[in-house]
């Protein structure tokens, strides 16, 4: 079969780790960038509340990733295995369904949303303190659900097709532009967190045209297919989009973390302190998608080699890309620990005065909160490899163990034991419970007489 230049059946597995890793992770940090951006910009152009209503709306913007991500790795892996076996045609059918579903579902999203924006931000937890900042920044930032859904499912197909570079600048461009764009409109413009929202909406609608425009006219095999209008083709489409969220659920449950995260830590923080701590918390929230993006990048950069040669029937280049992919986690991850232990000033100054209350709370609560990242990106790379060789349910089960089963009861829990402290390492105590399942799961399919993977 003729493909792109990246021979995924046949490069060293380092090497060919490597040409996927470092444009994927720049890019995904690129991506995170807009997001912290728009805080700093927030923090210094607005004030401690407009961080706390932009940390309000981020949420279910989680959850939309999440979706775009689940059809993303789903298509992925189908897309991969119909490569390996030649069928080309399939792969597109399977691409282009992905993203005709996922706009639809962003459409919906916005309807149910932004139909009563009100109730839409007391249900996110606002106080009517802060809740004519929140109204101003909502409708922008949801309507940008739409471009990063399409990034979302584009990007691994790009990636797929041989393209990561190009993977890489659809969200640097974005990021840069963004930056120009928040100093713009929220300092000379005065435009506030309005000025914020629409500078993300613009760089994220750039990302999302850059990725169409590669589909549609650059790709080498991956282009859209035509889609037929029948019955038929609507049983089909329903089908495969079934199979592909069965395969990328967890990465819906991944990102759907994050929005739990986000939530649980603020309604946890205006209980227990007010708006000083959820703007605390806040700060905290714009870093952890650094963290989420490392973990991503690992994972989408092993799932192409490890699906390809999964589908080849290729055992030992499996275990070889698996086992380099969780000695990466786990050195990027104690590197996130130790950022957020030892430079917890320099990392909150960014956003606010060291000197005011949401600073101080924050800046106490860095180190405790570090603590999670090890177990975080390991987890992430772990159940990413689930994914890439078609084991939906035990990704499913960690996925849902640290973004709900976990995660949720150690938000109400710990903090009764430890008060303040506790809400920080909640977040933590979910991660190594994960942590601890994964690894046993593991061992046990290793070591049982007969064990395959």
């Amino acid at each position: 079969m003729k493909r792109d230049a990246i021979d995924l059946g046949n490069v060293h597995i380092p090497t060919l780790f490597r040409i996927y890793l470092v444009p994927t992770l720049l890019g995904m940090l690129a991506l995170c960038a807009v997001t912290a951006t728009d805080g700093i910009f927030v923090g210094r152009g607005c004030g401690s509340d407009a961080l706390a209503a932009v940390n309000i709306c981020i949420s279910p913007t989680m959850v939309m990733m999440g979706i775009g991500l689940m059809l993303g790795v789903g298509a992925s892996v189908v897309s991969s295995l119909h490569l390996a076996a030649g069928n080309i045609k399939a792969a597109r059918l399977n691409i282009t369904q992905a993203l005709l579903v996922a706009t639809v579902l962003a459409g919906l999203f916005l309807i149910a949303t932004l139909s009563s924006p009100r109730h839409t931000a007391l249900l996110l937890g606002s106080s009517e303190s802060l809740m004519q900042l929140v109204l101003d920044y909502m409708p922008w930032i949801f309507a940008t659900c739409v471009f990063q859904i399409w990034c979302a499912i584009g990007l691994f197909i790009v990636r797929l097709d041989g393209s990561p570079k190009y993977a890489m600048w659809c969200n640097v461009l974005p990021g840069l532009l963004n930056v120009i764009l928040d100093y713009l409109f929220i300092f000379p413009l005065d435009m506030g967190v309005r000025g914020a929202a629409l500078a993300t909406f613009l760089s994220c609608m750039t990302g999302g045209v850059m990725v169409l425009v590669y589909l549609v006219f650059l790709a080498s095999d991956l282009r859209p297919a035509k889609l037929k209008i029948s019955l038929t083709s609507l049983r089909l489409t329903l089908r495969n989009i079934g199979y592909q969220c069965k395969i990328g659920i967890s990465a819906l449950l991944g990102e759907a973390t994050m929005g739990v995260l986000m939530l649980m830590g603020n309604l946890g923080f205006m209980r227990y302190i007010g708006n000083d701590g959820v703007g605390a918390f806040s700060i905290a929230c714009y870093y952890c998608p650094f963290a989420f993006m490392i973990g991503n990048a690992i994972a989408q950069s092993a799932q192409p080699i490890i699906s390809y040669n999964y589908g080849l029937g290729e055992r030992s280049r499996v275990v070889s890309t698996e086992k380099l992919a969780i000695i990466t986690a786990l050195i990027c991850g104690g590197v996130v620990t130790a950022s957020f232990s030892l430079l917890p000033e320099l990392m909150v100054g960014l956003f606010l005065d060291i000197h005011s209350e949401a600073a101080s709370i924050a800046i106490a609560g860095f180190p405790v909160y570090s603590t999670a990242f090890v177990f975080f990106i390991f987890n992430l790379t772990a159940i990413g490899y689930f994914q890439s060789i078609e084991k939906a349910l035990p990704a499913i089960i960690f996925a849902l163990l640290r973004g709900v089963i976990f995660l949720v009861p150690s938000f109400i829990l710990v903090p009764k034991l430890l008060g303040i402290n506790g809400i920080w390492m909640a977040l933590s105590v979910s991660e190594i419970m994960t942590s601890l399942c994964i690894s046993a799961y593991y061992l046990y399919n290793r070591l049982r007489p007969g064990a395959q993977s």
